[in-house]
């Protein structure tokens, strides 16, 4: 089974920083909210051991059961809009002995089957119909992710896929349109939403766009922002402390709404300051250059989009997270990977980690550019 790998390979640096970022994660929950940091250890723990366990698997082996894990996904999905938990005006959660979220568990599933799919048409992936079959294939579960509704999920989702076919080689010439006509699209979408009274979406993610646009206009649905801004900006360059009582300390007045999840990068930014923010991002950079430098020694083209995938995912949902806590971006209701609190998140990410540390192991020397 261990004939093609090379533990010389391991990549322990990848596995420290995940650790790492998740401890720092931990101790931020826990002056959060203390009573959730329990299970984030665990959480910890199991996905330290999920990522051990898939580090071993062979990702071709993985790759054989393809349409399986799009099985999985649509049923999940389908589940969430017919039996889930409604929660913040959102259905997103099932119950299944324990409170999940599938779509945290799709977005690797995807990127399983998406690198599998991409890799069987590498060579006629600029074909008419090979595009229109990606376009369905994609459009069904982000449809369902979106009826929960979780636009935000859905956009990070969407840019995932994205990246794993350029990375396969889609043509310039169709991206260069792609994009010449989606730049206008979203400018005209984004004035036609900012209008009051607009069907185009939800009620509560117009408003929350409204919100972001025109904070004090909206206060009852910006405080949120605002509150995280100052809290963040409280924090000043080594914070206020961990854990610490301040009476001016914007989370000890509750003025933070879910403070461990995720809001948990506003937390971090009060109490650990601008240097412990930049340790945060520091370390998602890191982990996302890691993976991608892993992708470059990929033995083939499906351990390449594997770790494209989850770069992808950790860097533009990290992206997102903080964005939104700094104000930059309305409101998506996204976790912040490995620091957020969230069994669901915790562990599947480790899941999708284990996977890039086997697409190292079976790595081959590789001394040219990076895709």
């Amino acid at each position: 089974m261990f004939h093609n790998y090379k533990f010389k390979n391991l990549d322990i640096k990848l596995i420290l920083a995940v650790i790492a970022l998740t401890i720092i994660g931990i101790f931020v929950i826990g002056s959060a909210n203390e009573s959730n940091q329990q299970k984030q250890i665990i959480g910890m723990i199991l996905g330290i051991c999920v990522m051990a366990v898939m580090a071993l698997i062979d990702y071709d082996f993985l790759l054989h059961f393809h349409w399986v894990y799009y099985g999985i996904v649509i049923v999940l999905l389908t589940s969430v809009l017919l039996f889930g938990d409604k929660s913040g005006g959102a259905t997103r959660w099932i119950e299944v002995g324990i409170r999940f979220q599938p779509s945290e568990l799709s977005k690797i599933l995807l990127i399983l089957f998406f690198a599998w799919f991409f890799m069987m048409h590498e060579e006629d992936i600029n074909k008419p119909r090979i595009i229109l079959i990606t376009m369905v294939l994609s459009l069904i579960p982000l449809f369902l992710i979106e009826k929960e509704p979780d636009l935000s999920t859905t956009i990070v989702t969407m840019m995932i896929i994205c990246v794993m076919i350029f990375v396969t080689g889609i043509s310039y010439k169709l991206v260069g349109i792609v994009l010449g006509v989606s730049i206008p699209s979203i400018v005209i979408l984004l004035a036609l939403i900012s209008r009051e009274g607009q069907t185009i979406l939800n009620e509560y993610q117009g408003l929350r766009i409204l919100a972001w646009l025109k904070p004090e206009k909206y206060p009852s649905s910006s405080y949120q922002q605002q509150n995280s801004i100052m809290a963040i900006g409280s924090g000043q360059l080594f914070g206020k402390g961990l854990g610490n009582e301040a009476f001016d300390s914007v989370k000890n007045g509750n003025y933070i709404s879910e403070p461990h999840t995720d809001f948990i990068f506003a937390v971090a930014g009060e109490e650990l300051g601008f240097i412990g923010s930049v340790v945060i991002i520091a370390l998602i950079f890191f982990i996302t250059i890691e993976i991608l430098f892993i992708a470059k020694r990929a033995k083939d083209i499906s351990g390449k989009l594997i770790c494209v995938g989850m770069a992808a995912l950790i860097g533009f949902q990290s992206f997102v997270n903080i964005c939104v806590v700094t104000g930059l971006m309305p409101n998506t209701g996204l976790p912040l990977p490995f620091v957020s609190y969230g069994l669901t998140s915790l562990v599947t990410i480790y899941f999708g980690i284990g996977i890039v540390l086997n697409v190292g192991l079976q790595s081959k020397n590789n001394n040219g550019r990076l895709f």
